[in-house]
C-alpha cells in the first residue's frame, strides 16, 4: 500500500475564524496533553474532549460517551458552550441541553488502546470499530477533518528498507506485530473514508518509536538486563517524545499540513550508539534461537509480545518526517535526549522477552549465566506458570 505525498498547506491566518476542535480519548495519556494545549493556543475558539470518564483539563467541554456509539455523531453536529453538569456528564440528556452553535471543526481521534495487558479481541474492537464510527459520525457532522495518529511501524521493519523511509514508501508491514493489525487497518479506513465521504479530509501522523510515559514492547526492550540483538541484523533507533507529538498533532488539527505524515526526532542511532548512551551491554543470538524462544513464549502466554515484535529491533524503520519538516515543524527533542529520558523512567523495572518481572524473578533471571540471560527468563517464567497451575 503506498500514500500520496503529504501536502504541505499555508498556516491559517490571524482573521481566520476560530476552530471548534473535538478530541476522543481526552481524558488521558496522549489525549491529555492534546487537550491541555489546545485550551491554551490561539486561534481555538472551543475544545470538546470526549472520553468514557472525565478528565482534568479545566476551559475544555467534558462529554462522557463510547466513541463507538453512533450518537457521537449528534454531539459533533451541534456542540454547544454549556459547561453545567448534563453537558459534563454527556449522554443524550446533556445533549438536549446544549446550546447549537453549529459542528466541530476538527476531530483528532485519540480513543485508542495499545496497551499490552488489554484483551486483543476487545482492544481491537475498540481501535477499528471506534475509528470506524468516528470517520462515519465526522461526515455525517459536517466536520472537515479528523486527524488520526497510527505508528510508523505500519512501514514495516524489513532489511532491504531505505534510510530513511519516505513518507510516501509503500506500508509493509504484517499483523504479526503487538498491534499493527489494529494500526494497518485503521490506515485502510483512513485512505477509504475520503472516497466514500466527499469534502472529508483525513491526516494520519505516524510517529517513531513513543517515548514519555509509554509502554510498549519497544519501550520494555530496554527494561532487559541485556540489549538482544540478532545476529547477522543492522537495527537503527529512531524515537519520538510524546511532547514532540502533540506538537504535530496540533500542527495538523491548525490544517497546516494534510496527508500521511511521519514524526520523529531528526536521524537515528545505530545499535552501537544505543548501547553506549544507555550503558547496557548486548547479548547476541542466532536468528532461528531469537525467534524461536520468542514464538514459544507468546504461545505459552507467558509473555504479552508475539515474535513479530523483534522485526523492529532487528532491521531498520526510521522515517525522514520531511512533511511536517516542509511546513516548519521541527521536533524540540533529539534522540539522545529521548533515549535518556526513556532510561531514566525504566530504571528498576526488570523485563525478559516482554514480559515484566517481580522481585523474585528477577533476582533469579539477572543472575543467570550471561548467555541466556535475555531470553532464558523462559525458565524462570515456565517455572512460575507451573507453580500457579497447581495452586
Amino acid at each position: 500500500m503506498s500514500s500520496p505525498e503529504p501536502t504541505v498547506r499555508a498556516p491559517r491566518n490571524g482573521t481566520a475564524t476560530p476552530l471548534t476542535i473535538a478530541v476522543t480519548g481526552a481524558a488521558g495519556g496522549l489525549g491529555s496533553l492534546l487537550t491541555e494545549r489546545l485550551v491554551a493556543a490561539e486561534g481555538v475558539k472551543r475544545v470538546l474532549a470526549l472520553d468514557e470518564r472525565l478528565g482534568e483539563t479545566k476551559g475544555a467541554e467534558w462529554h462522557t460517551l463510547d466513541v463507538r456509539d453512533p450518537a457521537i455523531a449528534e454531539l459533533l453536529r451541534t456542540s454547544g458552550a454549556s459547561r453545567g453538569p448534563a453537558a459534563r456528564e454527556g449522554g443524550r440528556d446533556g445533549a438536549r441541553e446544549r446550546e447549537a452553535q453549529g459542528p466541530v471543526d476538527v476531530v483528532v481521534h485519540l480513543a485508542v488502546d495499545f496497551d499490552l495487558a488489554s484483551d486483543p479481541a476487545a482492544r481491537t474492537a475498540l481501535n477499528v470499530r471506534g475509528t470506524q464510527t468516528v470517520l462515519t459520525a465526522a461526515a455525517a457532522a459536517g466536520v472537515r477533518r479528523v486527524v488520526l495518529c497510527t505508528s510508523a511501524m505500519v512501514y514495516g521493519a524489513l532489511p532491504d528498507n531505505d534510510v530513511p523511509l519516505a513518507e510516501d514508501a509503500e506500508l509493509r508491514a504484517t499483523a504479526d506485530a503487538t498491534c499493527v493489525g489494529d494500526l494497518l487497518e485503521i490506515e485502510r479506513l483512513a485512505q477509504r473514508a475520503p472516497r466514500a465521504h466527499p469534502g472529508l479530509n483525513v491526516t494520519v501522523l505516524r510517529p517513531a518509536v513513543l517515548v514519555g510515559g509509554t509502554d510498549t514492547a519497544l519501550t520494555r526492550y530496554f527494561e532487559s538486563p541485556r540489549l538482544l540483538v540478532v545476529a547477522g541484523t543492522r537495527p537503527r533507533w529512531q524515537f519520538c517524545h510524546v511532547e514532540d507529538l502533540v506538537s504535530a498533532l496540533e500542527f495538523a488539527a491548525f490544517e497546516k499540513v494534510e496527508g500521511e505524515l511521519a514524526v520523529g526526532c531528526d536521524g537515528w542511532l545505530e545499535q552501537e550508539e544505543v548501547e553506549e548512551l544507555t550503558g547496557i551491554r548486548r547479548m547476541e543470538l542466532p536468528s532461528a534461537l531469537a525467534l524461536g524462544a520468542a514464538a514459544r513464549l507468546h504461545r505459552l502466554g507467558l509473555t504479552p509480545s508475539p515474535a513479530g515484535d523483534l522485526a523492529y529491533t532487528m532491521h531498520p524503520w526510521v522515517v525522514s518526517g520531511s512533511g511536517l519538516h516542509q511546513a516548519g515543524w521541527r521536533p524540540r527533542w533529539s534522540n539522545e535526549d529521548v533515549l535518556a529520558e526513556l532510561v531514566t523512567e525504566v530504571a528498576g523495572r526488570h523485563t525478559v522477552a516482554g514480559r515484566r518481572l517481580g522481585r523474585k524473578d528477577a533476582a533469579t533471571t539477572l543472575g543467570a549465566a550471561g548467555a541466556t540471560v535475555a531470553l532464558v527468563g523462559t525458565a524462570a517464567l515456565v517455572r512460575r506458570a507451573r507453580r500457579a497451575r497447581r495452586r
